[in-house]
C-alpha cells in the first residue's frame, strides 16, 4: 500500500458522477479515499454507514470522500449513493485503481486478494495517512482523527510575495531522520567549506565568515540507498509538476549539522556559480529535527524577507540559481539532509566540467 508521502496515482475513471472523472482535479482539498471492495461485505458497508454518519467533514470545500467498488452490484442495486456534496463513488470494475494504489494483491500462487483500506490525501494528492481495515468504529474513528490532524487550508487570501520553491513535507519517515542523526553523531563529522573559482578552476577552501557548519558522509550504503529511494519517490516527482524538469540524478549524500555554540549560517549565495558547479539544477534541503532549534531558516533575498523551515521529514526544493542563506542558528543543533539533483543533460556538462575541479573539495 501506498504510505505517507508518496503521490497518489491519477486516474481517469467511471464515477457516480461523471462517466470520465479525471481524479487529479479534485486537488485542493483533502480527500479521503476508501478502497472498501463491496458494499456487500458487512465490514465494508459498516465502515461507510461510519463514514456517512459524518456529512459535517465531508463539504467539497475543505474535504471530500471517495468510495472505490469493485463490485458491479454495488451500482445495479444501488447500495451506494452519491451526496453533492461530499461523497461520490468510483466504479472500479476493472480493478485498474484498486491495482494502482495496492488494494489487489496476487499471490506466489496466482490467487487473487483484496487489501481495503482507506487513505487521507493533501490537497497535493499526496498520502498523509494508510489506515488498513480492521473494527469499523475503530477505523473510521483513525481516518478521521488523520483528517483532522491535517493543517487548516486557510481562507482565500491575495498572495504575497512568494519565492518560487517548493515545501514538500513527509519525505523521510521520523525514524529515517533520527537515524541520519544517530549517524552523524558516530561518525562526527568534519567542517564544511565553500566551492569558488580562482584561476580558471572551482576549489574548496574554509572561510569562517561566510559559512560555519560541519558535514558528514553518509557511508553506510544501505541508509544512502533508502535516503536515494525516498527523493526519487516523493521530490522527484513534484519538481516534475512544477517545474516540468525530471531530476534523474543525485549529487552528494551528506548529513549537515548547523551548530547554535558556533551560531552556525551560511550567508547568501548561489550553488551553481562555479565551473564545476555548472550542472546543479535543484537544490533539497531536508530538515531532520525542525523543533530542536531556533533560527537556522532559510531565507531568500531577492523574494523578501520571508523565511523558510520544512517541518521534520520535509523538504525545501529550490533552483540552483536562486540566491539563498541559511540564518544563524540560535539555540540547539540544526541536522539536515542536502543533496543537488540534476538530468541528463546536466551530467554531460558535469563531465566536461570536471577537468576544472581542483584538489580537496572540503
Amino acid at each position: 500500500m501506498l504510505l505517507p508521502g508518496d503521490q497518489a496515482p491519477w486516474f481517469v475513471a467511471r464515477c457516480t458522477s461523471n462517466e470520465r472523472y479525471h481524479f487529479d482535479s479534485v486537488a485542493g482539498r483533502y480527500v479521503v479515499l476508501c478502497l472498501y471492495g463491496s458494499a456487500a461485505q458487512p465490514q465494508s458497508a459498516a465502515v461507510l454507514a461510519a463514514f456517512g454518519a459524518r456529512r459535517e467533514l465531508f463539504d467539497d470545500g475543505n474535504a471530500c470522500f471517495f468510495g472505490v467498488s469493485i463490485d458491479p452490484e454495488d451500482e445495479r442495486q444501488g447500495r451506494v449513493r452519491e451526496l453533492i456534496p461530499g461523497y461520490r463513488w468510483i466504479w472500479d470494475f476493472d480493478r485498474a485503481v484498486s491495482r494502482a494504489y495496492g488494494a489487489l494483491r496476487t499471490d506466489a500462487a496466482g490467487l487473487a486478494s483484496y487489501l481495503p483500506h482507506t487513505l487521507v490525501l493533501d490537497e497535493r494528492l499526496r498520502v498523509a495517512a494508510t489506515v488498513p481495515f480492521g473494527d469499523p468504529a475503530t477505523h473510521a474513528a483513525a481516518v478521521l482523527a488523520a483528517l483532522a490532524a491535517q493543517p487548516p487550508l486557510g481562507a482565500p487570501a491575495p498572495a504575497g510575495r512568494q519565492a518560487p520553491v517548493l515545501v514538500v513535507p513527509r519525505v523521510f519517515e521520523p525514524e529515517l531522520c533520527r537515524r541520519l542523526v544517530e549517524h552523524y553523531e558516530a561518525h562526527g563529522g568534519k567542517d564544511s567549506g565553500v566551492m569558488r573559482d580562482k584561476d580558471g578552476m572551482t576549489v574548496g577552501e574554509y572561510d569562517h565568515a561566510f559559512k560555519r557548519r560541519r558535514d558528514q558522509e553518509i557511508v553506510d550504503e544501505p541508509l544512502r540507498q533508502t535516503c536515494i529511494a525516498r527523493i526519487n519517490r516523493r521530490v522527484a516527482p513534484e519538481i516534475a509538476r512544477a517545474f516540468a524538469f525530471q531530476a534523474t540524478r543525485i549529487e552528494r549524500h551528506i548529513v549537515a549539522r548547523y551548530d547554535a555554540e558556533e551560531r552556525g549560517f551560511f550567508r547568501a549565495h548561489r550553488d551553481n556559480l562555479g565551473r564545476a558547479t555548472a550542472h546543479r539544477r535543484f537544490a533539497v534541503t531536508l530538515n531532520l529535527n525542525a523543533e530542536d532549534y531556533a533560527g537556522g531558516d532559510l531565507r531568500f533575498p531577492e523574494f523578501g524577507r520571508h523565511s523558510y523551515r520544512a517541518p521534520t521529514g520535509g523538504a525545501v526544493v529550490f533552483s540552483c540559481a536562486l540566491l539563498h542563506e541559511a540564518t544563524p542558528v540560535t539555540a540547539g543543533r540544526r541536522y539536515a539532509y542536502l543533496p543537488f539533483l540534476y538530468d541528463e543533460a546536466a551530467a554531460r556538462v558535469r563531465d566536461e566540467n570536471r577537468r576544472f575541479l581542483a584538489g580537496d573539495q572540503t
